[in-house]
C-alpha cells in the first residue's frame, strides 16, 4: 500500500509540474480534494480561501511595489476565473506596508495571527522581509517574495521568486568586464542591507576574480534627492562603469541629475540591478536611455507566455500599463502557490512547503523556470539596454543558472 501510495503522488506531481503553464493552458480539472483540507486552522471554508498581499502602497517604495499588487490581484482573479484552488475562490486582505519595516512587521502579525491568511505575496525590500521573517517563522505562515535579492537567506517559510545574487549580480558584472571591458567600477546605492550587501558582494567579485578595481562606493538614504556631490566624484574619477542599486523615488532624482549635469550614458556607462520598467515610468525613458539593467525579465521578450501576460496585464490596468522584472516575479507567486496547493491536496503550509522543490514551469512570462530545494528559482539573467521610449532590448542572456544563494567566498 505504501509503495502504491508513493507511486501515486509522485506521478500526480510529474504531472502538476508538467501542467504549470500560463493562464491559457491552466484551464484543468482540480485534483481530489484531500480529507484534511479543512483542518488546517488557517482561513479556509468550503468555498473560500484567503491570502494576504502585504506591499507599500504609500510612502517612498510606492513607486516601484505597486506594479507588485496589480501582477498577483491579475494572477489570483485569473485562478478564480478557473476554479480557484482546490474548488475554492481566492479571497484578499491587503495591507499597506508604507514603506516602513516595523509597519511590515506589524501588519504581517495581524495577517498571520488575526486573519489566518493562508500564504501572504509581498514584501519589497530586504529590510522589510527581514523585518517579517521572524513573524512567519514563528507562526509557520508562508510567504512569497518577488524581488532580486542580495541571497545569504534560505527559510522553510520563504519562496523567492526573484534573483538571488550569483544570478543577478555576479552574472551582470562578468557581462560588463567582458563585452564592455569594465575594469575600474563605481559602486553606488541606497543606504539599508539589500543595497549594502550586493555591494559587497560585488566587491569581492571585482577584485577576486575579475581582478578589477573599485574607485568609489557610496550610499545614500532611501528618499534621498541631491545627488550633486556623487556626480561630481564619478566625474573626476572616470571609472569604466558605475554599478548602482538606488532604489525607490530616489532613482527619478538620480537620473534626472546625471542627465542635467551631462553625464549621459554614452559617456559614463552604467549597470543598474535595481531600474526596471516600473521605475523607469517615474523616471522618464529620456532619462534612462543607453543605461543597463541585469534581470531576468523585460517587459519586451519575445516569448509565448509574456506575450499573453502583458496583453492580460494591459487589458486589466491599461495600455499605458508596463510591467518590471519584480511585477513579473510578484505575478509567479499566486501561480506557484496555487500548483503546490493542488499538488500537496491541502493548504496546510507544511505539506505546500514539502511539495514545492521540483516544480517546473516551461512557459512562465520569463520562460524556464524550476523551484530549486533552497526555494529560490532556477532562471536566466539578461542584460537589457534602455531606450527612450522606456522599454528595453535585451542584448545579452545567459544559460538557466541554478540558484546558489550561499555562494562561497561572497559571504
Amino acid at each position: 500500500m505504501k509503495d502504491s501510495k508513493r507511486k501515486t503522488q509522485s506521478t500526480r506531481r510529474r504531472l502538476l509540474a508538467g501542467l504549470l503553464a500560463l493562464p491559457a493552458a491552466l484551464a484543468l480539472a482540480n485534483p481530489v480534494f484531500a480529507d484534511d483540507v479543512n483542518t488546517t486552522g488557517l482561513s479556509v471554508t468550503d468555498d473560500t480561501v484567503t491570502v494576504g498581499i502585504l506591499h507599500s502602497l504609500t510612502g517612498t517604495m510606492a513607486i516601484s511595489e505597486t506594479g507588485s499588487v496589480q501582477a498577483e490581484k491579475l494572477a489570483i482573479e485569473q485562478i478564480n476565473a478557473q476554479g480557484g484552488v482546490l474548488g475554492r475562490q481566492i479571497k484578499i486582505i491587503q495591507e499597506d506596508g508604507a514603506s516602513d519595516w516595523p509597519t511590515f512587521a506589524e501588519k504581517s502579525h495581524k495577517l498571520l495571527e488575526k486573519d489566518k491568511v493562508a500564504a501572504v505575496f509581498g514584501c519589497w525590500t530586504s529590510a522589510s522581509r527581514k523585518a517579517v521573517l521572524p513573524v512567519f517563522e514563528k507562526d509557520n505562515g508562508l510567504l512569497y517574495y518577488p524581488t532580486f535579492y542580495e541571497g545569504l537567506e534560505q527559510s522553510h517559510n520563504v519562496f523567492y521568486t526573484g534573483q538571488e545574487a550569483t544570478q543577478q549580480i555576479l552574472a551582470g558584472l562578468n557581462w560588463a568586464h567582458d563585452k564592455l571591458g569594465a575594469k575600474t567600477f563605481y559602486l553606488v546605492g541606497s543606504d539599508y542591507i539589500w543595497p549594502r550587501t550586493s555591494m559587497k558582494i560585488a566587491r569581492k567579485h571585482i577584485e577576486n576574480v575579475l581582478h578589477g578595481k573599485v574607485v568609489g562606493e557610496e550610499y545614500y538614504p532611501l528618499g534621498s534627492t541631491q545627488f550633486g556631490s556623487l556626480i561630481n566624484k564619478i566625474k573626476l574619477k572616470k571609472p569604466d562603469l558605475v554599478f548602482g542599486a538606488v532604489v525607490g523615488g530616489s532613482n527619478v532624482a538620480w537620473f534626472k541629475q546625471l542627465n542635467a549635469a551631462g553625464l549621459t550614458f554614452k559617456k559614463q556607462p552604467m549597470l543598474t540591478i535595481s531600474v526596471t520598467e516600473d521605475e523607469v515610468l517615474g523616471i522618464g525613458g529620456e532619462n534612462v536611455e543607453g543605461l543597463y539593467s541585469s534581470m531576468k525579465y523585460f517587459q519586451s521578450l519575445d516569448l509565448p507566455g509574456n506575450k499573453e501576460f502583458v496583453a492580460a496585464f494591459k487589458k486589466k490596468y491599461g495600455d499605458k500599463a508596463v510591467i518590471g522584472d519584480v511585477t513579473e516575479s510578484a505575478y509567479l507567486g499566486p501561480w506557484l502557490w496555487k500548483r503546490a496547493v493542488e499538488a500537496a491536496g491541502s493548504f496546510d503550509v507544511d505539506k505546500v512547503v514539502a511539495a514545492s522543490p521540483g516544480m517546473e514551469w516551461d512557459n512562465s512570462p520569463h520562460g524556464y523556470l524550476k523551484v530549486d530545494d533552497n526555494h529560490h528559482l532556477w532562471m536566466r539573467t539578461r542584460i537589457g539596454k534602455w531606450k527612450a521610449d522606456g522599454q528595453a532590448d535585451v542584448v545579452w542572456e545567459s544559460d538557466v543558472i541554478k540558484p546558489n544563494p550561499f555562494p562561497k567566498g561572497y559571504q
